[in-house]
Order: structure tokens, then C-alpha cells, then sequence
């Protein structure tokens, strides 16, 4: 499955759209992860917790925007956007969604 951002790939000329396809990854935030970046805060650096959740939560996101390109008969999904929004009382939450447009290549 190729996957871009780009509206085009180039050399591989779209030969059929195949509509909208999305993929969403809601996560928690843990008490436990924000305790210790709040100490990385407090003293500086990064926070390899968050990164990590946030890196999974995007190829989470991804793998479904693939699979539901794939069940269209895609083989590939063009003008890829990644969104991140907190969401929650407390913003405890954070979505991740990536829509694209699944194509059949030329």
C-alpha cells in the first residue's frame, strides 16, 4: 500500500478514486505517565512516554486508514492528513485521525 501526503505519486498516475477513507485512535492519558512527565517538566528533556504513545497511537491510525483503503480494492491512499486533538474535561484524552483519499494506481 503506498501512502503519501502528496496529491499525486510520482510515475504512478491514479487510474480510479475510490473515496474518503479515515482511521481514529483515541488514548488515555495515565496517571503514571503524566506523574513522570511532570518531573521532566520540572527539570527538563523529553518525555519518551508521551512520544511513545503518541507515535503508536499515529501507526495505529494509519494501519486503519490502510486496512479500509485495502477493503475499497486500493492500493494506495493519496492526500494524507494527520489531525491530533485533546479531548476531555481535563484534556486526559488525545485523538489522532488520518484521512486520505484511497486510489487504484496506474
Amino acid at each position: 500500500m503506498l501512502m503519501t501526503t502528496t496529491a499525486t505519486i510520482e510515475g504512478r498516475p491514479v487510474a480510479q478514486y475510490l473515496g474518503v477513507v479515515t482511521g481514529e485512535v483515541i488514548v488515555g492519558a495515565n496517571i503514571f505517565k503524566d506523574l513522570f512527565a511532570s518531573v521532566r517538566d520540572i527539570v527538563g528533556g523529553r518525555s519518551g512516554a508521551y512520544e511513545n504513545s503518541l507515535r503508536d497511537a499515529r501507526e495505529t491510525a494509519l494501519k486503519e486508514l490502510a486496512d479500509e483503503a485495502r477493503a475499497l480494492g486500493a492500493d494506495g491512499v493519496i492526500g494524507i492528513d494527520l489531525d491530533y486533538e485533546v479531548l476531555g474535561a481535563q484534556g486526559s484524552m488525545l485523538m489522532v485521525s488520518a484521512s486520505g483519499t484511497a486510489v487504484k494506481l496506474g
